[in-house]
């Protein structure tokens, strides 16, 4: 539930009603707002007496939260959340977009990319160095090796760095490289490492599981919220239907969906939805028209030659064109890129 303080609430209001709280045993989440304080209580509601807040000094109101996921809600936050990475703000006007490989794979090949995405104008680098396979013979990328590389393109270009993590005990290391830590449609559910995220200070990428549903989603974005970390970035990804000529099937509603029942940003993954890089240009332009904050997009030298993905990614030049066509639909919609 929340509890809404009247305009006029002083501080001495506020703090008292955050005490009593914290001494029943219940979590807080303040929002001090320009003219209101809201505060997020954290915790089994059945035994708080709402009737004995609503009385207290400063006290607005008392408004239980229906929805099971609270601090996701919109009815917990109103305004949308700005999460910043190195100055990109995702939730604002600006769309960001993230591209690179979809495994590092050389020196050569990372930095390659990294310059010419750069130059093409995106914001943020992507490239796994540890990957989820549904083969265990299929490439599963080069661990602290792959890690330095990102790095030293970073170092090179300026661009932040998204990577996936996999497991709690690559935490540690990935935090020491990384700037957002992506969690990928196979370990949306993994209570373990969504809890694990959450008490890091990193922004948490968070794809939808391939057979999830919008409410499976933001639960796991609970998971994380509730741990302390409300650097929260949701990810549509495509999700799997009957549908055979495509990869799989992007979800383009829930984009409006999570805009209205969330104040967490939320942006979008062509690339996988389609698994076809014919597709990914088109797919980029709706999701941008459906009001995504962000992009994050495969993009490879060579794609022929690819240790994994390489029919979904874009050659640079195709993502430079990319890259045009999605800032003028940003722009039509009053946003930038």
């Amino acid at each position: 539930m929340i509890i809404v303080m009247k305009m006029k609430a002083s501080s001495d209001d506020i703090d008292a009603v955050i005490n009593r709280l914290h001494n029943g045993g219940w979590q807080t989440h303040v929002s001090r707002g320009e003219e209101r304080t809201i505060i997020g209580v954290i915790g089994d509601e059945r035994k708080l007496d709402q009737g004995a807040m609503s009385r207290m000094g400063g006290v607005d109101r008392v408004v239980p939260i229906l929805r099971p996921f609270k601090l996701a809600s919109r009815d917990f936050q109103a305004e949308d959340s700005k999460i910043e990475v190195n100055g990109h703000v995702f939730g604002g006007e600006k769309v960001i977009m993230m591209a690179g490989p979809c495994s590092v794979e050389s020196m050569e090949q990372v930095m390659e990319t990294a310059i010419a995405i750069r130059e093409a104008g995106a914001h943020l680098l992507r490239g796994g160095a540890f990957k989820p396979r549904t083969s265990p013979y299929s490439f599963q990328g080069m661990g602290e090796e792959g890690l330095k590389i990102l790095a030293a393109a970073r170092e090179e270009t300026g661009l932040p760095i998204v990577s996936e993590i996999m497991a709690t005990d690559q935490i540690d290391l990935m935090c020491k490289y990384v700037d957002v830590l992506q969690i990928g449609t196979r370990n949306m559910q993994n209570y373990a490492l969504l809890n694990a995220v959450g008490k890091t200070n990193k922004p948490i990428l968070l794809k939808r599981g391939m057979m999830s549903t919008i409410e499976e989603l933001l639960m796991s974005a609970e998971y994380i919220m509730s741990n302390g970390n409300h650097k929260v970035i949701l990810c549509e990804r495509g999700i799997r239907t009957f549908e055979k000529y495509t990869r799989n099937t992007l979800d383009i509603n829930a984009v409006p969906v999570l805009k209205e029942l969330t104040h967490l940003p939320v942006v979008v993954d062509p690339s996988h939805a389609t698994g076809r890089w014919t597709l990914v240009k088109a797919t980029s332009r709706a999701s941008v028209a459906a009001g995504a904050d962000g992009l994050i997009i495969e993009v490879h030298p060579n794609p022929a030659e690819a240790t994994s993905d390489g029919e979904q990614s874009l050659k640079p030049k195709r993502f430079a064109e990319l890259m045009v066509e999605v800032r003028r639909v940003a722009e039509a919609i009053g946003r930038t890129i």
